[in-house]
């Protein structure tokens, strides 16, 4: 036990308290770091290290992680007992550890740019940070040494939403630099909010590429016992090491459970969810393949779900496109949306525009005289549909054809962030209207395609009864 006096002499044992939950951490002489039992007013006990309390949180409540790795908050005046049982400062940067070499395994280059993958919490804001290094990574999983050797290359230290031309531009060049040393494949840690983004710009910047480029993050810090940190970047570095398809993909959670990872093609892919671990869906596709850390009955760790697939080949050699407009944006077309929008981007020096569209690809006819003076004056207008499932079809009603009339350019199932990404990187390379129109509308990598699954759109509407008795069959 500690004393009294030591305990005073700790100059952080208060950081961050105030108000009552101070009062109570001064009255059960207990502090930040302290090893506790505490119990509530209920009866309840909580076990775990008090942690010290956000700057930007409110005053009342003590923060403890409880020993199962779980954070509680609770608050000062209804704790009845309180006993430090040992202190123990902790420390949460994990120590670089050099990687493992083993001559018969692959060799994978991963790319460090930021993201909860890469992260630690800041317990001064209640804030995750982007701290780890790639190097750090294998300090905290291991494991990745059983499935590559693995070199690590820290590009950027941020998160996924301060991603842009800048770091896209480096990261494809940096790709290609590997690629050409002759790595097995590459992963990119990324955060997950904008990793769809990344996804699709790689898809277009680097082509024809020999190996897998697999982009990995995760929904739940590090810290956290939920993590999927852990098991994703060791399907990414599997997938990277040993997957057959070379292409641009996303490797993140199936289901919400640790069974598997899906892979998901960098041009198809959206976040859907902004807390569950299986986040990512293909959009108007079918995922390439499944990925686990157990090898199913064919002795694979991949089950692969498309035939329409580019395959490994150390032969082919990459194109390497960093070219970016940046002056090019997305509209959400709503009720009411007002052609001065329009004139505003247009008065601005905006070349290119991305609209999302209602229905078929439709907006309101107040807008049409602003959109043909944006077009005549050379911006380039391609259109999506806001549902993201379907397609722009815009010779189906007469406001389709009328859009058409004015030059908009339809994207078919393109989904509005890849088209996004394509027309600022089309716009890039070229001012011409017709390179511009027959590039926007001829594939590269699946970002259209001819047709959707008929079993991939479905929507679970929790409570009906034909759905609940699916969910109660496969639920585990």
């Amino acid at each position: 036990m500690t004393s009294a006096n030591d305990n005073n002499a700790r100059s952080d044992r208060f950081q961050g308290y105030r108000g009552p939950a101070k009062e109570a951490l001064e009255k059960f002489d207990i502090g930040v770091w302290s090893e506790v039992e505490i119990v509530n007013d209920a009866g309840s006990v909580f076990s775990g290290v008090i942690l010290p309390r956000s700057e930007t949180a409110d005053d009342l409540h003590v923060v403890v992680k409880l020993f199962n790795g779980y954070n509680v908050g609770i608050h000062g005046d209804r704790i009845a007992k309180a006993k430090e049982t040992g202190y123990k400062k902790a420390v949460y940067k994990i120590p670089e550890k050099e990687f493992p070499f083993d001559a018969k395994k692959k060799n994978v280059t991963l790319l460090g740019t930021g993201g909860t993958i890469a992260s630690r919490l800041d317990y001064r804001t209640g804030a995750v940070i982007p701290a780890f290094t790639p190097g750090e990574l294998y300090g905290a999983v291991p494991e990745l040494a059983d499935i590559a050797n693995l070199t690590t290359k820290k590009l950027f230290g941020v998160f996924s939403e301060n991603m842009g031309p800048e770091q896209y531009k480096a990261l494809a060049i940096a790709i290609g630099e590997e690629i050409e040393k002759g790595c097995d494949g590459i992963v990119v840690g990324h955060g997950t909010d904008t990793m769809s983004h990344t996804g699709a710009i790689l898809s277009f910047m680097v082509q024809n590429s020999p190996v897998p480029i697999v982009l990995v993050g995760s929904q739940r810090s590090s810290d956290r016992p939920s993590s999927d940190a852990a098991l994703n970047l060791m399907n990414a570095v599997r997938t990277a090491a040993e997957c057959d398809i070379a292409e641009v993909m996303l490797c993140m959670f199936g289901p919400t459970s640790d069974n598997y990872d899906l892979l998901h093609r960098g041009t198809r892919c959206r976040k859907m969810h902004s807390s569950y671990r299986s986040t990512f869906r293909t959009i108007g596709a079918t995922p390439l393949a499944t990925v686990s850390r157990y090898l199913n009955e064919h002795g694979s760790h991949f089950t692969y779900l498309s035939q329409e697939i580019t395959r490994r080949d150390k032969q082919r050699k990459p194109i390497i496109n960093p070219s970016f407009e940046e002056k090019v944006t997305i509209q959400y077309y709503y009720p009411n949306f007002n052609p001065d929008i329009i004139d505003g981007l247009s008065a601005m020096g905006y070349r290119g525009l991305v609209m999302a569209g209602t229905g078929l690809g439709h907006v309101n006819k107040p807008i049409y005289p602003a959109l043909k003076r944006a077009i005549q004056k050379g911006m380039t207008v391609v259109m999506c549909v806001q549902t993201l499932w379907g397609f722009a079809q815009m010779y189906v009603y007469d406001t389709g054809r009328d859009l058409l009339d004015l030059g908009i350019i339809p994207m078919d199932n393109m989904l509005p962030e890849t088209a996004y990404m394509k027309l600022a990187w089309v716009l890039g390379q070229t001012e011409d209207p017709a390179v511009i129109r027959s590039m926007m509308t001829t594939p590269i990598n699946h970002e259209i395609e001819p047709r959707e699954p008929h079993n991939g759109y479905l929507i679970l509407q929790g409570g009906l009864p034909e759905v609940e008795a699916f969910v109660q069959k496969h639920w585990k």
